[in-house]
């Protein structure tokens, strides 16, 4: 094992006792936070989660808000997303997620000072916090953890993938599980006899009509699985391009793609949804391109917002 993994664990574990004791502070927002986050990084579909979440939420007429970071953004501060904005300001993320779900999303270092600001123009009854888990210094009244197939084997940081380990579980309210993962692992099982709520989750790609033999491109956290998933809907890729997760691409970027597709006599372009937040506005000549869309379904979506609903119904604002 990496001895900086060990480093890594420890470090963790005194950050999270800190938290735990009230020695590093938290602080609280007036309205309710709902936390969806992971252990590992990347990958794990927390905005499609935060997505699907939100129109669940949206039926019910509560006002809500997604309090966000803003990853790879080029800004400082408090911002609140422009949809028509692009990613240097805001984050791919955030963007995907304001258009999306057409409700205030608002980036900051600070979560607190983001949720803060939506109260004071927006307010909300219920703040969504994208990949919070980790985010404590804002207090969270139901905490959403999302796993994927390898974090109930995988290691701690940078040995592995994990940036907790499982026994951070132990803070979630909800951990949700994708289809197909067995829900009989003694850690699932310890669990859910704790009285936590194990959720199931299906992720489907919805892509539209793709050009024969695409030119097959994306900068995401865990490319293969999107390459597989594309072939397993009957699509056979002329190439498949990796890129660096978030990657804002560059006119060099797009000839290159450009030549891919002439020396491989492909039909066209097939990306993901957040890869066209990135391309803008550089995307001409990739044509035709389609664009993947994920998309999150969960077993009985009723009880999961009623879950989260009888929680925070509980508890009074605070000033």
């Amino acid at each position: 094992m990496n001895p900086l993994t060990g480093l890594y664990g420890a470090a963790t574990a005194l950050r999270n006792m800190l938290f735990d004791r009230g020695v590093l502070p938290s602080r609280r927002l007036e309205q309710p936070v709902v936390s969806v986050g992971n252990l590992s990084v990347g990958g794990s579909g927390k905005t499609p989660f935060v997505i699907a979440l939100g129109e669940l939420l949206k039926p019910r007429g509560i006002r809500f808000d997604v309090l966000t970071r803003g990853y790879r953004r080029k800004t400082r501060g408090v911002l609140v997303v422009e949809t028509d904005g692009n990613a240097a300001d805001f984050g791919d993320e955030p963007l995907l997620i304001a258009r999306r779900l057409g409700v205030p999303v608002i980036v900051g270092e600070s979560r607190y000072d983001a949720g803060r600001v939506a109260e004071q123009k927006f307010q909300p009854q219920l703040h969504i916090l994208d990949d919070g888990f980790q985010h404590r210094s804002l207090v969270r009244d139901f905490d959403i953890v999302l796993m994927t197939e390898r974090d109930f084997e995988d290691r701690l940081l940078p040995s592995g993938r994990l940036r907790e380990p499982l026994s951070s579980l132990q803070r979630a309210d909800a951990i949700v599980l994708p289809q197909g993962l067995s829900a009989l692992h003694p850690m699932t099982e310890k669990f859910a006899q704790q009285g936590k709520l194990i959720w199931r989750m299906k992720r489907d790609l919805v892509i539209p009509e793709a050009p024969i033999s695409p030119i097959v491109f994306c900068g995401i956290a865990r490319p293969q699985q999107f390459f597989a998933q594309v072939r397993a809907a009957g699509i056979k890729p002329a190439a498949e391009v990796i890129f660096r997760d978030h990657h804002g691409y560059d006119l060099d970027d797009i000839q290159a793609l450009i030549g891919a597709r002439r020396d491989l006599q492909g039909g066209g372009f097939l990306t993901t949804e957040k890869d066209v937040i990135n391309l803008a506005p550089n995307q001409h000549g990739l044509e035709p391109l389609a664009v993947a869309e994920l998309r999150i379904t969960l077993d009985n979506p009723t009880d999961v917002v009623d879950a989260i609903l009888a929680r925070i119904s509980k508890l009074k604002p605070h000033s």
